[in-house]
């Protein structure tokens, strides 16, 4: 196998989240915020609405979010209504994708004649198209990682052909994908930390863990105010407010424990005197049930 070959597995992986369809075309050129592209979409051309159906949508957490919140929804009844549970390939983590409907198209839930009707509220991948974001690990590149920009092309997309120039960063913000890009770099993170696993399973309590801070909030947040969360770790009292309202602050705070959690990153720092107290309290219990097989011998 070719070291480019090799290169453009690693690239595939790490789009797979982000990819609409199987009929996808990934333009294999790294494009960055200054690339230039032609591209538009609007009722009067004649594919409109055309990649709304037959198509794969993982939703990262904050996507998750802004639609479920749309509707006035708790997770459960929005995962029941609209969505299916799925294991991500290569990761073996449980992620929450887009059910489409049961007619022939297989379209989207919320797709209508006149387009979108969560427009304002809709998905990373649909704000992208026909752009998509990927991640690769690099120890060359500062901070470790290479973030760049593919263009996706499906051969009934008549879109570049309207004259309309964009950079990617024009595209990017006129879409409002950077909120969600922010909100959700922590989370496609976690999914390429836990590919340089292999597909190796973790623990069911770990998956459980993942699934908590990726999908319902609310419960994330009840654990952290109401568990020992707080008295366990050292997080600054202004963060603790913005945690306690913000959703957005709550999931990054999420990925940080996760990759403490699930990958024992130094992550979340521990408060003075907590780890001591653990290790006593484990040591008693030792002492407790040592003590009891020893004098069960005697």
């Amino acid at each position: 196998m070719t070291e480019k070959k090799k290169k453009m597995e690693t690239v595939d992986f790490d789009i797979e989240p982000l990819k609409k369809s199987n009929t996808d075309k990934v333009v294999p050129i790294k494009l960055t915020e200054k690339s230039r592209f032609k591209f538009r979409c609007h009722k009067g051309i004649s594919c409109f609405t055309a990649c709304c159906s037959n198509i794969n949508i993982v939703l990262p957490p904050y996507d998750l979010l802004r639609l479920r919140k749309r509707f006035g929804m708790t997770t459960e009844d929005f995962i029941n209504q609209y969505c299916e549970i799925e294991i991500l390939a290569k990761t073996l983590l449980p992620v929450i994708t887009l059910k489409m409907q049961a007619d022939e198209k297989k379209s989207c839930p919320f797709v209508t004649s006149e387009g979108c009707s969560v427009y304002e509220d809709r998905p990373s991948n649909c704000r992208y198209y026909p752009l998509g974001m990927a991640t690769l690990r690099k120890k060359d590149v500062e901070g470790g990682k290479d973030e760049f920009y593919f263009m996706v092309k499906e051969d009934h997309c008549k879109g570049f052909e309207e004259d309309k120039d964009w950079t990617v960063a024009e595209w990017r913000k006129d879409q409002e994908a950077d909120l969600y890009d922010d909100v959700n770099r922590g989370w496609m993170e976690l999914l390429i930390k836990k590919k340089s696993f292999g597909e190796k399973e973790f623990p069911e309590i770990k998956n459980r863990m993942f699934f908590m801070v990726s999908t319902n909030t609310d419960y994330f947040r009840e654990f952290v105010f109401g568990s020992t969360f707080l008295e366990t770790y050292d997080i600054p009292q202004e963060r603790i407010e913005k945690v306690r309202t913000d959703d957005a602050e709550l999931l990054k705070l999420g990925y940080e424990w996760l990759r403490s959690a699930m990958f024992a990153e130094e992550t979340m720092t521990i408060k003075d005197g907590v780890a001591e107290a653990r290790k006593e309290s484990s040591d008693a219990v030792l002492r407790k049930v040592y003590g009891n097989q020893d004098k069960e011998q005697e």
